[in-house]
């Protein structure tokens, strides 16, 4: 079972997971320890779920057109959006404690019509 270690506000939340477990469903349905998990969408439109990966990112798929798209610069700074893995080995994430310091907190509004 892959061990997951995530790093947020100073403090490490360790759990075990099953394989190709997704780790904003389980911040979703409130599952120890990943409700510390900042995310949004769920669906790679917002990036509110981007981390750092540590650890264990040779693992990982190559990132899809929408970490591409919304990570840009920061995938050779080690971020990946979380709601678009599936976790199959053992990894160590850290989410900034402020969300414009990791990811956008909301996509960009358009102008607002005069």
């Amino acid at each position: 079972m892959p061990q997951v270690i995530f790093r947020k506000q100073g403090q490490a939340h360790h759990g075990e997971v099953a394989p190709e477990t997704n780790l904003v469903v389980r911040a979703g349905i409130r599952h120890f320890p990943y409700p510390h998990l900042r995310y949004g969408c769920g669906m790679g439109k917002c990036a509110r779920c981007a981390c750092k990966v540590l650890a264990g990112a040779e693992h990982l798929p190559a990132p899809n057109w929408k970490e591409l798209k919304l990570l840009g610069d920061r995938l050779a700074g080690g971020y990946r959006l979380m709601c678009q893995l599936w976790i199959n080995h053992d990894i160590e994430l850290a989410q900034d404690d402020d969300p414009a310091a990791g990811a956008p907190s909301t996509p960009l509004a358009p102008p607002a019509a005069n």
